[in-house]
């Protein structure tokens, strides 16, 4: 017959791997062990499902041919499904509601690190704005403000515990004085038993209930009753009067934990932002790029026809040799300007590709294609852009610094709940509620010299249960302690400290909102140059084809022809492509940046928070054409 434990962990394994494939982060419930069942559930650890390093089938679908043909709309799909980055912000949640679970218990908060990373640059920066605004370089959960509290009173445990002792004892003493024990060495076989349960509350209340038991048999005839057993069920409640007193005090590890959680979610979005609008940036250079080595193509071609239409100019003797030597040095600068441009495409693709991948470039089906972007860059007709002053309103609602500031804050004030409270005295009341019993047998060993014993002493267990339930020797004990530290410096210090945080929190949070607003006007003015750029580089590259043009015909038909007015305008002509390439990258970069400062790069690209959580984009890809 098959082990049933390990059948059990197969099947667990199973169920954990199955999670994985379908999102990164599953945790696995306990499996009760059978018959103990629920019993046992507390004890038991919760598995992880293993790291996720294969990419989703999505990225295999789009190579054909061995091309990787990516709209951006797909670049953002896989970025939300392989990327790294994001990945790792996607523990920060899961990390912050264990957080939650332990304070819930009565635990002290842990801190949780996640910071965010800004996400690839490309190759060349040259007219390319690589502006972050908006994201915290180098925060997170750890460093920035989500905050981890322990000064103040320590929580009370709120999960119950259980106690159990047991001791079994024989223990003999040589007596000096035999009138007592009435015998030379004295012999103790006891039994002792112990069980309580004890618990916390968020009002400062703790209460303990203690049932103790001893069975206890000697040697000497002096006792009436032996063996004897002796018991008493004693209930215990201790209160917090000042410090300590409360539920607001008492929970404020829950309330922060809870706002810590809120952070995370947050930090998770502001990933997914920087990530997004990196993956697009790379997405629009490597375009740019493209379009740039199709240019150089195209200027080294012209170059070299016009090598060949001199060195046949010249054999037949209408045109000077130098002017062939001039052709052919203008063939090897622009082979030198293709080369670095197609240089530049290669290392834009081994960038995007391992920002697009779990593995990075590791797999050579991967490693060895190339990336055809499908998406063009398209630049609108003109610019439709509300008042900056409703722009700055719409950025202040949605950008999430703004919410993980205001989450500071909130934390700040509870914690300042709990420090201000450490101030007070610590003054506790109790009372103690104990009924006891003895009962046993009588002595056979007694010899009537030291009395009669009580028949209500006599007889077995059942007999000591009746005397506790029935409270036939209560005991009753009430009082208060007080502890009153004179100079109470440390408490005095904390205080001061948490108040002088809360200051800095509601000073980063004024620090964020001036710099949202400068955001949002820069964007602005950004945008509006990226477009003006982009027109004036239409302009100047419609009069450089114009001035090639009538270069061309002047030396065609000129009696004395100069090639050097040739030469510089093609040259100029391939420069002011370029320079129009590079404005419609910058405006994309600019719109990018545009969105980064409302806050609204989510909504811009129909990304959805529930799918970025998840690691699993439900929109399908594009068809490759073949």
């Amino acid at each position: 017959m098959a082990d049933p434990t390990k059948f059990l962990l197969l099947a667990l394994s199973l169920c954990l791997a199955a999670l994985a494939q379908q999102v990164d982060v599953a945790i696995a419930p306990a499996k009760p062990v059978p018959v103990v069942g629920l019993l046992t559930r507390p004890y038991q650890a919760r598995l992880i499902s293993p790291v996720r390093l294969a990419n989703t089938p999505r990225l295999e679908s789009l190579v054909r041919g061995g091309n990787l043909y990516l709209t951006v709309e797909d670049a953002v799909a896989l970025a939300l499904e392989n990327n790294v980055d994001i990945a790792i912000q996607r523990y920060g949640p899961y990390l912050s509601r264990e957080v939650l679970r332990r304070a819930e218990g009565g635990g002290l908060l842990r801190g949780v690190n996640s910071p965010i990373l800004p996400g690839p640059v490309s190759v060349s920066l040259a007219g390319v704005s690589t502006s972050t605004n908006g994201l915290p370089a180098g925060g997170g959960v750890g460093n920035s403000g989500a905050l981890v509290t322990q000064v103040g009173p320590a929580p009370p445990a709120l999960d119950p515990q259980m106690f159990a002792y047991a001791n079994f004892q024989h223990a003999t003493s040589p007596q000096s004085n035999t009138l007592l024990a009435q015998t030379a060495a004295l012999t103790n076989d006891t039994r002792t038993f112990q069980v309580g349960y004890t618990q916390g509350f968020l009002t400062g209340t703790n209460a303990q209930v203690t049932f103790y038991t001893s069975r206890s048999r000697i040697n000497s005839p002096a006792s009436l009753v032996n063996p004897a057993t002796t018991a008493y069920l004693d209930l215990t409640v201790t209160q917090n009067l000042l410090q300590g007193f409360g539920r607001a005090v008492n929970n404020r590890n829950i309330r922060v934990a809870r706002n810590n959680l809120k952070y995370t979610d947050l930090q998770l979005k502001s990933q997914v932002i920087a990530t997004v609008s990196s993956v697009l940036n790379l997405y629009w250079d490597l375009v740019g790029f493209l379009d740039d080595v199709r240019i150089k193509r195209e200027a080294l071609q012209a170059s070299r026809k016009l090598f060949e239409d001199n060195k046949t100019a010249s054999r037949i003797g209408t045109l000077p040799r130098i002017e062939v030597t001039r052709a052919e040095a203008e063939v090897s600068a622009r082979e030198e300007e293709l080369l670095i441009s197609e240089t530049n495409v290669a290392q834009q693709e081994t960038i995007l590709k391992n920002t697009l991948s779990r593995t990075g470039v590791a797999s050579a089906s991967l490693d060895e294609v190339a990336v055809v972007p499908l998406t063009r860059i398209e630049i609108p007709k003109q610019e439709t852009l509300k008042p900056v002053k409703d722009l700055i309103a719409d950025a202040l609602a949605a950008r999430p610094e703004i919410e993980q500031a205001k989450v500071n804050i909130q934390s700040s004030l509870i914690s300042l709940a709990g420090s201000k409270n450490a101030l007070k005295p610590l003054l506790q009341a109790f009372a103690e509620f104990t009924n006891n019993a003895l009962s046993g047998d009588v002595n056979a060993l007694y010899n009537g010299t030291s009395g009669i014993p009580d028949p209500f002493l006599i007889g077995g267990y059942g007999n000591v249960l009746g005397q506790i339930f029935k409270r036939d020797f209560p005991n009753y004990s009430a009082g208060f302690s007080l502890n009153i530290p004179f100079r109470n410096r440390a408490a005095q210090a904390d205080y001061v400290t948490d108040q002088l945080l809360l200051r800095q929190s509601e000073l980063q949070l004024q620090r964020v909102v001036n710099q949202v607003r400068v955001d949002v006007k820069n964007a602005v003015i950004g945008l509006q140059q990226a477009r003006a750029r982009y027109e004036a580089s239409v302009r100047t590259r419609v009069l450089a084809e114009q001035t090639l043009d009538a270069e061309q015909k002047k030396f065609q038909f000129s009696l004395t022809p100069d090639l050097s007015g040739v030469v510089q305008a093609q040259r100029d002509l391939a420069a002011d492509r370029s320079v129009e390439v590079q404005a419609m990258a910058n405006y994309t970069h600019a719109k990018v940046a545009f969105d980064l400062a409302l806050g609204t790069t989510l909504e811009t690209n129909n990304i959805s928070m529930a799918e970025a959580s998840s690691g699993q984009v439900a929109r399908q890809s594009q068809e490759p054409k073949q």
